[in-house]
C-alpha cells in the first residue's frame, strides 16, 4: 500500500459519518505487536474498505439485508455463501454487511484465491481489509484465533455460469464443511440475491484467462455492473461441530453429507429471496 495507516484514517474520515467511524474503534482486532494482524489487516484500512464500497452498497446496489443477527458477537464461524456475477462485487457486499450489522464490529476474513493478494494495489487493499490467501494454514490460523471466514464453495464455477444458469448452485466443494467439523464451529449460510443479475454474460475466454493466470475469464454483455439490487440472507447456524466429531474431518463421506446440508440451507435462502424480491432492480 502506497500510504500509511494515518492516511488510510483521514480518508475514511472523508467517507463515513462520524459516527460510525467512532464505532469502528471497537473493530474486533488482534494486533500481532507493530499495528497489523498476522495477516496484514489493519482498523484503518477495515474503515477505509468500508468508505470506499459504501457508496456501491447504499446507493448503487442498495443492499437489503435479512438475518444478520445470526452472525456471533465472538468466536469463529464460516460464512458459506453462493457466488455469482462474473466478478466478486458479491464478496465486497457481504464483507461491508458483516461490519456495519455486527457489534463490537467484526471484519468477515474473506479466503480468496491465491492469485489475489498479488494484484497491484488492489490486492494489498483487501489483505489491509482483511482478505487472505486460501491456504489451509492460513484459515487453520485465523479459526484458532476465534475469526469469522467467507468462502464460496462453488469457487470460480459458480461466478463463470451463464445468463440462463442463474440461481442454480454448482458443485459445493467440501473444504468448508471439513474445517468447521476439524477445528469446531458453526456454518452459516448465505443466500445473495442480486448479483446473478449485475453482469449477464456472453461468453468466457480461456485465452484471456490463460493471460491472466486464473483459468477463464467471462465476457460480460454490458461494461459495466448493472444497478440490481443486492438482498443478503442469512441462515441460521449449521452445527456441524455438534454433529460430528474432529476426527470425522478425515470421512470423506462425512464431509460430503455435511457439505450437501450446506447447499441445501443456501438454496433454499435463495428460493425464498427470490419469491420475497419484487424486481430484479427493487
Amino acid at each position: 500500500m502506497p500510504f500509511p495507516p494515518s492516511v488510510a484514517r483521514n480518508l475514511a474520515s472523508l467517507m463515513l459519518p462520524p459516527e460510525e467511524l467512532e464505532r469502528l474503534q471497537e473493530l474486533h482486532f488482534y494486533d500481532a505487536g507493530h499495528g497489523f494482524d498476522p495477516f496484514g489487516m489493519h482498523p484503518a484500512f477495515v474503515a477505509l474498505g468500508e468508505g470506499i464500497s459504501s457508496f456501491l452498497y447504499n446507493k448503487y446496489f442498495r443492499v437489503k439485508s435479512y438475518g444478520a443477527e445470526v452472525i456471533p458477537a465472538s468466536g469463529s464461524a464460516i460464512l458459506a455463501a453462493n457466488h455469482s456475477g462474473n466478478i466478486p462485487i458479491d464478496g465486497m457486499m457481504i464483507w461491508n454487511d458483516v461490519v456495519r450489522h455486527t457489534n463490537p464490529p467484526r471484519v468477515v476474513r474473506a479466503v480468496a484465491d491465491n492469485f489475489v493478494p498479488t494484484l497491484p494495489f488492489v490486492g494489498t487493499l483487501f489483505t489491509r481489509s482483511g482478505a487472505v490467501g486460501g491456504s489451509r494454514g492460513n484459515v487453520r490460523a485465523l479459526l484458532e484465533r476465534g475469526e469469522l471466514l467467507l468462502i464460496f464453495p462453488e469457487g470460480t464455477p459458480g461466478i463463470l455460469k451463464p445468463f440462463a444458469k442463474r440461481y442454480q448452485l454448482q458443485t459445493f466443494r467440501v473444504g468448508h464443511a471439513e474445517l468447521a467439523i476439524r477445528y469446531g464451529c458453526p456454518v452459516i449460510p448465505i443466500g445473495v440475491v442480486g448479483a446473478e443479475e449485475q453482469l449477464p454474460q456472453l461468453t468466457t475466454s480461456r485465452r484471456l484467462g490463460k493471460w491472466t493466470g486464473v483459468g477463464e475469464v467471462p465476457i460480460p454483455a454490458v461494461p459495466v455492473p448493472l444497478p440490481v439490487r443486492y438482498h443478503i440472507h442469512y441462515g441460521e447456524p449449521i452445527p456441524l461441530h455438534e454433529q460430528y466429531s474432529p476426527d470425522q474431518a478425515d470421512d470423506p463421506q462425512v464431509v460430503k453429507a455435511a457439505a450437501s446440508q450446506v447447499r441445501d440451507a443456501v438454496g433454499a435462502l435463495l428460493e425464498r429471496g427470490l419469491a420475497l424480491r419484487k424486481g430484479v432492480f427493487t
